[in-house]
C-alpha cells in the first residue's frame, strides 16, 4: 500500500494538486464576487410565433402556414417555437420576382451553446450549390421622427442542382439575420460573441429570422417560379423587415431590459 502512495506523496505532487485546488476555489470565488451567472434559465417568448397577428403583417397576405409534423426534423430543428410561412405582397404585379416571401422564424432559449441551421448549410444538405454570399443591409425606421436603424443580414445565392421539382436551374437568394439578447446581430459569429459576452444575466436566447422571395411565371409546362436578382432581394428585404421585425419585437420576442430589471429587483 505504501508503495502504491508513494508517489502522491511526493512533494511535487502534492504542490501541483495544492495549486489546483486553490485555483479551482479561486475561480468560484471570482466567478461569485463578479456576479457572473453561467448557467443560462429559458426566457419564454411573449406570445408563440405561430399565434402572430396576421393583420399585423399588412399588406403582406398569408397564404399558407407549414408546420413540421416530422418529429425527426423537428429534433434537428431543436425548437418547438418557430412560425414557417408564407406570405404574398398584392402590391407586387403578378409575375413579379418578389410575389412571395417564404419566411421562416426560429427562437432559442437558455443554454444555447451553437448557433444551427444556416441555409449556408442547410440548403447545400438539401442538393443546392452555394455560389456567393453577401453581407446586405436594410433601413429599419425607427420612431415618427425620420430615424433609422442599419441592419446588417447575410444573403446567400444558391444554385439549383438536378432536381426536377424546379427546373430551369435558376439561382435564389436566402437571406437571415439574428437577433440574440436584445440586440440584432447579422451573422452567426456575431451571434456566437453577443452570446459568449452574456455573463450578468441569468437569461439568454437568440432568434433567426430568414425569407426567401420568388414569383410565379406561366411557361408552356404550367406555372414555374421565378427569383429576383440581388438588388431586387434587398429592396423588398428592406419592405419586408420594416413590418415583420416590428412585430416580432413588440408581440413575440422577449424585453430583455425588463427581464434583466426584475431579475435585478427580485
Amino acid at each position: 500500500m505504501k508503495a502504491i502512495l508513494k508517489p502522491y506523496l511526493q512533494p511535487a505532487f502534492l504542490i501541483c494538486a495544492l495549486v489546483l485546488l486553490t485555483a479551482a476555489t479561486s475561480k468560484s470565488l471570482v466567478i461569485q464576487a463578479l456576479g457572473w451567472q453561467l448557467t443560462k434559465h429559458p426566457l419564454p417568448l411573449q406570445n408563440a410565433l405561430h399565434e402572430m397577428d396576421e393583420s399585423a403583417l399588412e399588406p403582406f397576405v398569408v397564404v399558407n402556414k407549414t408546420r413540421i409534423d416530422n418529429p425527426d426534423v423537428l429534433a434537428a430543428l431543436g425548437t418547438e417555437d418557430y412560425l414557417q410561412w408564407l406570405l404574398e405582397d398584392p402590391q407586387a404585379e403578378d409575375g413579379s420576382p418578389t410575389q412571395f416571401a417564404m419566411v421562416f422564424v426560429t427562437y432559442y432559449t437558455g443554454d444555447p451553446d451553437i448557433v444551427p441551421h444556416v441555409p449556408d448549410e442547410c440548403y447545400v444538405g438539401g442538393g443546392n450549390v452555394r455560389k456567393g454570399g453577401f453581407v446586405d443591409t436594410a433601413r429599419l425606421n425607427r420612431g415618427g421622427q425620420g430615424d433609422q436603424q442599419t441592419l446588417n443580414y447575410q444573403n446567400i445565392l444558391f444554385g439549383r442542382t438536378n432536381d426536377p421539382m424546379h427546373a430551369g436551374g435558376s439561382d435564389f437568394y436566402v437571406a437571415y439575420l439574428f437577433h440574440a439578447n436584445g440586440q440584432y446581430s447579422g451573422s452567426r459569429t456575431e451571434t456566437r460573441r453577443i452570446l459568449g459576452q452574456n455573463f450578468l444575466s441569468r437569461y439568454s436566447y437568440f432568434s433567426k429570422v430568414e425569407w426567401q422571395f420568388f414569383g410565379q411565371m406561366a411557361t408552356p409546362f404550367g406555372r414555374q417560379r421565378i427569383y429576383p436578382d440581388r438588388q431586387e432581394t434587398v429592396e423588398a428585404s428592406e419592405r419586408l423587415l420594416n413590418i415583420l421585425l416590428p412585430v416580432l419585437e413588440n408581440d413575440h420576442w422577449p424585453d430583455w431590459e425588463a427581464a434583466n430589471r426584475e431579475d435585478t429587483s427580485s
